[in-house]
């Protein structure tokens, strides 16, 4: 019995080193799955997603995470599962959108008090509070509360003790204020729920109705005020550190005792706040280096189409 035409070929080519030349489909296919996704490892791709997600104004749906990656959607929806069972990102509910998770906000907040505690953002909060003469903090979004990160206290004998990773709300504070007032409406409902909201003193704001009135004019006058509404005898002044592209990453205010500064008397200090809030905002985010900028943006090739 003779052996199929196609077994002879192949015992040819393999005696004599001669290998068929693939179809054109054939080559399409090797290419495609020769074609490295974007940073090799697993661990790097999924890094690479979460920057996506941190870096984001809004949740992200699985085509936003692909596009801005550069993975394909297989591989972002398998990673992006991962990080959701390991609490790193959640979906918000009745929704496929993913966001920040809590153990990517604990660790974020980590890596934040741990430099600041060892570098110059926490000179420059010594420093402005030598200039001030009160209490300077620098507060992070922690889930459905306002986090201390970072806090100098004033020499006076009379003040508050609020240690850094101290949480407090964000309706009645004036840094958790500054936070609500960039997100719309039906956001900061999501964190805060719709009202009333929980009454600390009688200035504390407790309906929904006058909070987004008031967090209007924050968004307007780029401040936030704290009128005695968490504490009794208590005033804060607070204003945005934000990223090059303008997002809030952090807040830093001032506090003091009614009985030595009045919320009139805390406007005058505005500038050296925002002095501050500019140098945290460059301390926090140092030059990249332009090869080093460079080698990020850039994208492998896509596999060639014929």
């Amino acid at each position: 019995m003779h052996k199929p035409r196609a077994e002879k070929r192949a015992r040819v080519a393999h005696r004599t080193g001669m290998q068929r030349t693939p179809t054109k489909s054939a080559k399409i296919s090797a290419r495609a799955v020769a074609a490295p996704e974007p940073f090799g490892s697993a661990a790097l791709r999924a890094f690479l997603i979460l920057e996506v997600v941190v870096a984001a104004k809004e949740p992200c749906a699985l085509d936003d995470v692909a596009r801005a990656t550069g993975l394909s959607k297989p591989t972002a929806f398998r990673i992006l599962t991962q990080l959701e069972s390991s609490g790193m990102l959640v979906r918000e509910p009745g929704d496929r959108r993913y966001t920040v998770g809590h153990r990517l906000a604990e660790l974020a907040l980590g890596v934040m008090q741990n430099s600041m505690l060892r570098s110059e953002q926490h000179a420059i909060l010594q420093r402005l509070v030598e200039k001030i003469g009160e209490t300077c903090n620098v507060a992070m979004l922690d889930g459905r509360q306002l986090m201390y990160i970072d806090r100098v206290e004033t020499s006076w004998p009379l003040r508050l003790h609020l240690a850094p990773g101290s949480r407090v709300p964000l309706h009645c504070t004036s840094g958790g204020k500054l936070f609500l007032s960039r997100l719309p409406r039906s956001r900061w409902e999501k964190l805060i729920g719709p009202g009333p909201y929980e009454r600390h003193t009688p200035h504390t704001i407790t309906r929904a109705d006058e909070l987004e009135r008031q967090l209007a004019r924050i968004r307007a006058e780029g401040w936030s005020a704290d009128r005695e509404e968490l504490l009794a005898g208590i005033i804060c002044l607070a204003v945005p550190v934000v990223d090059r592209a303008g997002g809030l990453i952090a807040t830093l205010a001032l506090q003091a005792p009614l009985a030595r500064m009045s919320h009139v008397q805390s406007l005058d200090h505005l500038p050296a706040l925002r002095t501050a809030a500019a140098a945290l905002t460059t301390s926090f985010q140092p030059s990249v280096p332009a090869t080093a900028s460079r080698a990020r943006r850039k994208k492998p090739k896509s596999p060639a189409r014929r």
